[in-house]
C-alpha cells in the first residue's frame, strides 16, 4: 500500500482536522536538517502536498502519529538535499507548518563549535543567536502591513529548550544554553571569520539555516527550539578543517540518538507552552 498523499484544493487556512481526515491537528511541527530527511518517528503517517503564497515548500510535509498525537515533519532541504542553505524556501516552509496547525517547532541540524568544550558529536540546545546572513527574505511583513518583532530575550523557547535538554541528556553529552551565529553560506567560513566568530563575536556555535527560520516561526505566532548537533570544530582548530563529508558522517552516527530524544520530549510538551510565543505581534505593527 502506497502512502496516503493530501493534495489541498480550495480550503481556508489554517485547516480544520477534517480537511486531513484526522481528529486533531499536529501541535508541534519538526524541521530535520542535513541527514535528517525521513522522521523514522511515526507508526502510521501521510503526506501533504502544500501549495503557499510564497511557493512550495522544500518537500512534501509529513503527518505521523507519535503516541496519541499527530506531529508534522519536513526535511529542510527536501529528500535527497536538493536546497542548499542559501535556497531553502524558508517562506514557504513555515507557513506551510502554521497552515497545518503547528505551534511550536523543534528544529534538528547540524553545526560546528567555537568551543573547546563542545566536542563534536555533542548536542546543543542554543538560547540565543547572532544573524550574520546576507541575503535572505527574512519577513512575512513585506509591506503595506509592517511589523516590528521583539525577540531578543528569549528567541528560543526555555520551556521547550529545557525538556530537551533532560531528555538529551539522558542519551548524549548535552550543553543547555549558547549562541548560535547564522552564516550565509553555503561555503564554510575562512579562518579568520571563524575566529571573529568566536573570539570578538562571542559566539559558541555556528551554522547555516536558523535565519530566518527562528524569526519567521515568531512572526506567525509559533515557538521554536533547536536541537543542535555538533559534526566539528569550523576551521579555528587547525587539525581539522570542516568537510561536507564529515558533517555527513557524524549526523548519521547520531541521527538515532536524534530521532529518540524527539520521541521522548514531543510527548513532554504541553500545548499551553505557545502563550508568549503567540503575544510576539502584540504592539508590534504600525
Amino acid at each position: 500500500m502506497g502512502v496516503r498523499l493530501v493534495k489541498l484544493g480550495n480550503v481556508e487556512f489554517p485547516l480544520k482536522p477534517t480537511d486531513l481526515g484526522i481528529e486533531e491537528l499536529p501541535f508541534i511541527g519538526v524541521i530535520g536538517g542535513s541527514g535528517l530527511y525521513e522522521a523514522g518517528l511515526f507508526s502510521e503517517y501521510f503526506e501533504v502536498q502544500m501549495h503557499t503564497p510564497y511557493g512550495m515548500p522544500s518537500d512534501n510535509i509529513v503527518i505521523g502519529r507519535l503516541g496519541k498525537q499527530w506531529v508534522a515533519f519536513l526535511p529542510r532541504h527536501g529528500r535527497g538535499h536538493k536546497y542548499p542553505p542559501h535556497r531553502i524556501p524558508y517562506r514557504a516552509n513555515i507557513w506551510s507548518l502554521w497552515a497545518l496547525g503547528v505551534k511550536a517547532i523543534i528544529s534538528v541540524s547540524a553545526v560546528g563549535s567555537l568551543r573547546q568544550d563542545f566536542a563534536p558529536g555533542d548536542f546543543v540546545i542554543p538560547d540565543q543567536f547572532f544573524d550574520a546572513t546576507k541575503n535572505r527574505e527574512y519577513t512575512f511583513f513585506d509591506g503595506p502591513r509592517t511589523c516590528h518583532i521583539q525577540i531578543g530575550l528569549e528567541p528560543f523557547s526555555s520551556e521547550i529548550n529545557q525538556v530537551l535538554y533532560e531528555e538529551a541528556s539522558k542519551v548524549n553529552r548535552t550543553h543547555l544554553g549558547g549562541c548560535y551565529i547564522c552564516i550565509e553560506g553555503p561555503r564554510f567560513s575562512t579562518k579568520a571569520e571563524s575566529r571573529v566568530w568566536r573570539d570578538v563575536y562571542g559566539c559558541d556555535i555556528i551554522g547555516m539555516t536558523l535565519v530566518p527560520e527562528i524569526n519567521l516561526a515568531r512572526e506567525l505566532g509559533m515557538c521554536y527550539s533547536l536541537l543542535a548537533l555538533i559534526t566539528d570544530y569550523d576551521i579555528w582548530v587547525p587539525h581539522q578543517p570542516v568537510t561536507a563529508e564529515l558533517v555527513e558522517k557524524v549526523m548519521t552516527e547520531k541521527l538515532d540518538l536524534a530521532r529518540k530524544v524527539l520521541a521522548n520530549a514531543i510527548p513532554r510538551i504541553p500545548r499551553d507552552v505557545t502563550k508568549k510565543c503567540e503575544e510576539t505581534l502584540k504592539n508590534a505593527c504600525v
